[in-house]
């Protein structure tokens, strides 16, 4: 995203008033670094330096780090004095290597290699290492479901083909190219079958107007992880990309009681 005075007044706009008096010398973004992995794609990342918990934040599939809700983040955590990483994954955005020749695996992997090696501390973020989890628009075995969700000729087809066309209304072609390999790998990361072993703080944000991913699979999610400390906040007008002014701004607050709360059982 570029850096323009409207997207700057913007992300000004959605933090919370008691943070906005902090941020006249920190209107501006972190530089891309890139991480060198052996036998791996370079991996490019904007990190931010602070004190913990630390955020991270996980783009969504076939998303970049620039985007509203990762800047209205770094500018949140700026105003607190806290950590702050966000990253393109394998074959995305500004890191190497071509999309398709990834899959869930090797971008979980990225996830691990990220909480690992350039992360200290605890972090309110998505995998291990979390000290509270915050999902948006949680898409849990997304591509699974649905390719188990088509009639069994159409299904036969893709499996001949080798390839499918997942619809989306995200990118110029109209759709994603999703190969048989790609479903079959993602069939070892579905989580909504078992217990998910999380015992922190989980917050899920979802939007009833979610064309892409039913907000009751939000609900799933809520059904299935262990920790006690579980909330499901539904925007009535949400969308799938949550990317509204309003949508950002509950995001925000939601991380920053978050910052908050786990600073003062610290």
């Amino acid at each position: 995203m570029a850096d323009t005075t409207e997207e700057k007044s913007f992300v000004f706009g959605v933090l919370s008033k008691r943070h906005q008096r902090q941020l006249s010398s920190v209107q501006h973004k972190t530089t891309i670094q890139y991480a060198t992995r052996p036998d791996l794609p370079k991996l490019a990342y904007r990190k931010l330096k602070g004190k913990s918990p630390g955020v991270v934040f996980l783009p969504g599939f076939a998303s970049v780090m620039g985007g509203q809700k990762a800047e209205a983040l770094e500018e949140l955590c700026k105003s607190l004095g806290h950590s702050y990483l966000t990253f393109d994954y394998s074959g995305c955005g500004s890191s190497e290597g071509e999309m398709g020749n990834y899959n869930i695996g090797a971008w979980k992997k990225d996830v691990l290699y990220v909480l690992d090696e350039l992360v200290e501390g605890p972090q309110v973020s998505g995998l291990t290492k979390t000290a509270a989890l915050v999902g948006i628009s949680t898409a849990a075995d997304h591509f699974v479901t649905a390719f188990n969700s088509l009639p069994t000729e159409t299904k036969r087809e893709i499996e001949e083909q080798g390839f499918w066309k997942f619809p989306t209304k995200h990118n110029g072609e109209g759709f994603y190219t999703l190969s048989m390999d790609f479903l079959k790998e993602a069939e070892n990361h579905c989580i909504l079958q078992s217990p998910i072993p999380v015992s922190c703080p989980v917050p899920l944000i979802h939007g009833l107007k979610d064309p892409d991913v039913p907000w009751h699979v939000s609900m799933q999610v809520t059904e299935r992880v262990l920790s006690n400390d579980v909330d499901v906040i539904l925007r009535k007008h949400g969308q799938h990309r949550m990317s509204e002014k309003d949508d950002i701004k509950l995001m925000v607050y939601t991380i920053d009681d978050l910052i908050d709360k786990l600073t003062t059982l610290g």
